[in-house]
């Protein structure tokens, strides 16, 4: 397990999933990470990577990404129910 860093502190990642993406000949992948303080806080972390270079926001998904995310999050279990905590 990888450890991070966070506005709260270090954070070790618990499950993540990737989906690539293209817009154009643009070339980058999602990352949606289940992280976890020392003191037990659970965080999810949008990001995006070019070159495999980690970015910040913003992070965008188109539709067919999303399902491409709901299919991948069948995967990585704890992600997937931290995340459905957030029902609209």
């Amino acid at each position: 397990m990888a450890t991070v860093t966070t506005p709260w502190g270090k954070a070790t990642s618990i499950d993540e999933v990737s989906v690539a993406q293209r817009a154009g000949e643009k070339r980058f992948t999602t990352k949606v990470e289940l992280l976890e303080t020392g003191a037990g806080e659970r965080l999810v972390r949008f990001s995006y990577a070019t070159d495999g270079a980690a970015r910040r926001g913003p992070v965008t998904l188109r539709e067919r990404d999303l399902a491409k995310l709901g299919a991948m999050l069948e995967r990585a279990p704890e992600l997937r129910r931290a995340l459905e905590m957030v029902r609209m």
